[in-house]
């Protein structure tokens, strides 16, 4: 069961993704921590970089959330999350964390924007459960 501070959280979060045209929108007491437009997994590293430990606790509702998003989720501390569209891979790493999440629509997996292949964040996390991990091997991405 969520406290109702998570609860309002998430729903501060969530609404403010769904009105406001952004595409990450992190809340922790009542209070937006972190809002961005860009695309991909780089505003969650984004996040991840500036915020530090203070998203621990934190509700986070992106618009698309993949297996790569969920384990980043995992590593900071989110509490709750709200994809508006969430891969099936996602849904389970949450859960099998114990973090709460709700989803706009579950799909089997998240695709590149070709929409010819899985999603390449997704891809490079195939078969990594450990979000340190994860975390490392993204960044490496990003940056290479």
């Amino acid at each position: 069961m969520m406290s109702s501070t998570i609860a309002d959280d998430l729903r501060l979060a969530k609404e403010t993704l769904l009105k406001d045209g952004v595409t990450l929108v992190a809340a922790k007491n009542g209070k937006l921590l972190f809002r961005s437009k860009s695309h991909g997994v780089s505003d969650l590293l984004t996040m991840i970089h500036d915020l530090g430990r203070l998203t621990e606790g934190a509700s986070l509702a992106d618009s698309v959330v993949g297996r790569a998003a969920a384990l980043l989720c995992v590593y900071s501390g989110i509490v709750a999350v709200y994809g508006a569209k969430m891969s099936e891979g996602a849904a389970s790493v949450l859960k099998g964390r114990d973090i709460h999440f709700e989803f706009g629509a579950l799909v089997p997996k998240i695709l590149n924007r070709a929409k010819d292949d899985i999603c390449p964040f997704d891809r490079a996390v195939l078969g990594i459960d450990e979000p340190s991990v994860a975390l490392e091997k993204l960044k490496s991405i990003k940056l290479g």
